[in-house]
């Protein structure tokens, strides 16, 4: 199977996941091997959050260019619409899962945006059955777009917002599991007609 560029974007976006994932779980002590850290203005930097931050970044920018290149040269295909959607929620919701266990944010931020997602997706495969595919709407690219700047932040301590006593990276995620709800019920009142058309039959 030949995969264009996008959906090869997509792929690394996945394979950057799945290495931030690693260096921020892999118990590295336990071979010898520590991050560097360092205080900066009485803020203890941890290396290893700067480097996977920088990752983080990167596959937030293959997200925004496999779009546009498969919008621009007419290559947006169902296989890659399935697989964009799998690797932003592995990029996402695996980053908001470990930051949650390591205490940098609260535990109901990820509990929200994974129980929107479940209900999300039942929809999406409930109507599609029927014949209606629905697209994602600005709601759920606002959601995104939040989430990612309050992710990026948190990584970089918070950085330079921190010194100023501004808590600017939750106000992001914050912002942006708001928007996951709200796009929750766009999406159930633009397809609720189709969920439940087989009880209008009756």
């Amino acid at each position: 199977m030949k995969f264009n560029v996008p959906t090869k974007l997509t792929f690394l976006r996945l394979a950057l996941s799945l290495l931030i994932i690693i260096l921020l779980l892999f118990p590295f002590y336990r071979v010898g091997f520590s991050f560097t850290t360092f205080l900066f203005h009485d803020i203890l930097i941890d290396v290893r959050y700067i480097l996977c931050g920088v990752i983080f970044v990167m596959a937030s920018l293959t997200d925004y260019i496999d779009g546009y290149l498969a919008r621009k040269n007419n290559q947006v295909t169902d296989f890659g619409k399935f697989s964009d959607a799998i690797a932003d929620k592995v990029l996402v919701n695996s980053v908001l899962i470990i930051f949650a266990a390591q205490g940098f944010i609260p535990a109901i931020i990820p509990v929200i945006i994974i129980v929107r997602d479940i209900i999300v997706d039942a929809i999406r495969m409930n109507v599609a059955t029927k014949g209606v595919v629905q697209a994602a709407k600005m709601s759920g690219k606002i959601k995104t777009a939040c989430l990612m700047v309050g992710i990026t932040l948190t990584f970089f301590y918070n950085l330079p917002f921190e010194l100023f006593g501004l808590q600017v990276s939750k106000l992001f995620l914050y912002f942006g599991t708001l928007m996951s709800i709200v796009s929750m019920f766009e999406y159930y009142s633009l397809n609720k007609k189709a969920l439940f058309s087989e009880f209008d039959k009756k």
